[in-house]
């Protein structure tokens, strides 16, 4: 996708998110609808960054998210760092995380990296469980249950205060997507399309592997850790319910309905995803299989996910319309 078409739905996206609490901040419910689309959008974005772009199966993606809010958590609460640095921290923390994650999978390639990162995500709960975790703070199987909300500029950013909460998630998601969009267009973007394609050819155009795969493993699990951690603060206590595969799910539908490496339709995909998971919840035991439904149609009928049919007909009908006002020009020449 070309930038222009790039930057024209991400800021058709963000400036209807933007205006939304202006007709919807004293609800609650839709206002909770639209913080976790923010926080979803991003993590499927990088998501879509790894896997989409730099064509590393990593299927780490939640644990990321869950060692950013359970570093923040354990920061803030056990050694009373204040909630804005403990948020940085938490980012760097996980993109050192994410870098020792990719150090392995460096010699691996297809299965064999989704297999060795979805290890790091089950091997989580019983750590986080188990006497390691209870002795660094992570609260064992009880959770963190009292998350301090985060302070700036004299005013508290919580689930209480969900308005200035929207907005400061609105500002995060905005530049990290800045970041996201640059380095897909840029030289980064490139070698990892490259690499995607074939290490060996970008070997010959001097493309190292090694130094591109981790730092797409740090970028994507720093810019995941902060906003794991952003979570963490918003709703005010964790468990290890977060790393259960119902979540794992939810983040693989957005990928799917707006398609892998179809940037920016996993964005898309989140506002669907979301939407729906939300809404469908009073369903209970029926919401993962409608939502599994969903996921079968869409791979049998729209593989591409939903954006990129759209594109193309709106493409197609450009060309048309381009043709005929050729066709009439040449016409009147005549």
């Amino acid at each position: 996708m070309s930038l222009k078409r790039m930057i024209l739905i991400l800021c058709g996206f963000y400036c209807v998110m933007g205006i939304m609490p202006l007709f919807f901040g004293d609800t609650d419910y839709i206002m909770n609808i639209l913080i976790m689309i923010l926080i979803w959008a991003v993590v499927a974005s990088c998501w879509d960054v790894i896997m989409g772009f730099a064509g590393i199966f990593s299927f780490g993606q939640v644990a990321f998210y869950v060692i950013g809010a359970y570093s923040s958590a354990i920061l803030s609460v056990s050694l009373d760092i204040p909630p804005v640095f403990s948020i940085m921290m938490a980012g760097v923390i996980t993109g050192l995380f994410g870098v020792l994650v990719g150090l392995p999978c460096l010699r691996l390639a297809g299965p064999y990296v989704a297999l060795v990162t979805f290890a790091v995500h089950m091997t989580l709960v019983p750590f986080l469980r188990g006497p390691l975790g209870r002795a660094i703070g992570s609260g064992g199987s009880q959770g963190i249950l009292t998350i301090p909300p985060i302070k700036l500029f004299g005013l508290a950013f919580s689930s209480e205060q969900l308005v200035p909460f929207f907005y400061l998630t609105f500002s995060l998601t905005i530049i990290c997507t800045l970041v996201l969009v640059l380095v897909i267009k840029s030289y980064w973007g490139t070698a990892f399309l490259a690499l995607k394609d074939s290490e060996n050819f970008a070997a010959s155009l001097g493309i190292s592997a090694f130094k591109y795969k981790l730092m797409v493993f740090a970028l994507t699990s720093f810019i995941t850790g902060l906003f794991g951690a952003l979570y963490a603060h918003y709703v005010g206590m964790l468990s290890t319910k977060m790393l259960s595969m119902d979540v794992f799910t939810i983040l693989m539908i957005m990928m799917v309905i707006g398609g892998i490496g179809k940037y920016p339709g996993v964005v898309v995909g989140a506002v669907i995803t979301v939407t729906l998971s939300q809404l469908l919840a009073p369903l209970g035991m029926y919401r993962p299989l409608i939502m599994g439904a969903i996921v079968v149609v869409l791979v049998l009928f729209l593989r591409d996910g939903i954006i990129s049919p759209i594109i193309g007909l709106l493409s197609s009908r450009r060309k048309v319309g381009l043709v005929e006002k050729s066709l009439k020009v040449s016409s009147k020449g005549k």
